[in-house]
């Protein structure tokens, strides 16, 4: 999975040292010149993400049936999103871009033997997002510009379990979060005005600043005090 998200990296890199070439011969003067004077622009947007968690565990692991650590790891989903932008200034926009996110990360439990015993706990989400950023932007040099944006989000995970119950075979039992989180999230990207469009390429950093766990009196839920979301995103926009 890690070999895959490099390959991505340096396709995206490569596709956007070509548009930076393709531009410069095509339109030396620049493409799009009236779009920063512009009340109103929507687009759609397409990303990939990482999903993670911040655990806070218990204190005395060992409690738990010889409970060792307990550690997160993510996997790479996908996000797909409408995107409305709305002027505030000629370098500063509020951004809307609701997008539905599908995820999915492991919680690994250790627990000391003879030998290391590792249960896996996967979870899988399927996110309803609503961030809402400020994006500062600079001046264009040519076709191309830079911006910082910042915000916070409301998140609803449709495919939240929080409502099952657990029997009594370790095996089986699942770890049950909440269904909704807010969070706060930055990033950075790049504009790129092409002959019809602006596309954009972007990295953002979401944090949850919700507890989701819930706790049930199972192993994997008394063994943790806090689990926090912790999400990276690389998306490509499209706005006209």
């Amino acid at each position: 999975m890690k070999r895959n998200f490099k390959y991505l990296i340096t396709f995206l890199l490569l596709f956007v040292s070509l548009i930076f070439k393709g531009q410069e011969a095509a339109s030396p003067r620049g493409n799009l010149p009236n779009y920063y004077s512009q009340r109103l622009n929507f687009g759609f947007t397409l990303g990939i993400n990482r999903t993670n968690f911040i655990i806070t565990p218990a204190n005395h692991l060992e409690q738990y049936d010889s409970l060792k650590t307990i550690q997160s790891h993510p996997k790479l989903g996908f996000n797909l999103g409408i995107v409305s932008e709305l002027k505030l200034h000629k370098y500063l926009t509020l951004r809307f871009v609701p997008n539905l996110s599908f995820a999915e990360r492991n919680l690994e439990y250790y627990f000391e033997g003879h030998d290391t015993i590792v249960r896996v706990k996967s979870i899988e989400s399927t996110f309803l997002n609503f961030p809402l950023d400020l994006k500062l932007r600079s001046a264009r040099v040519k076709n191309v510009a830079a911006y910082l944006l910042g915000g916070a989000g409301y998140s609803l995970d449709l495919a939240s379990k929080r409502k099952t119950v657990n029997g009594s075979d370790p095996n089986e039992q699942i770890v049950k979060l909440q269904r909704d989180d807010f969070s706060y999230e930055a990033g950075a990207g790049i504009d790129i005005f092409l002959e019809y469009f602006k596309l954009a390429i972007e990295g953002k950093l979401t944090m949850g600043t919700k507890n989701l766990l819930i706790k049930d009196n199972t192993i994997y839920s008394n063994s943790v005090d806090k689990l926090n979301s912790k999400i990276f995103l690389i998306s490509i926009t499209f706005e006209g």
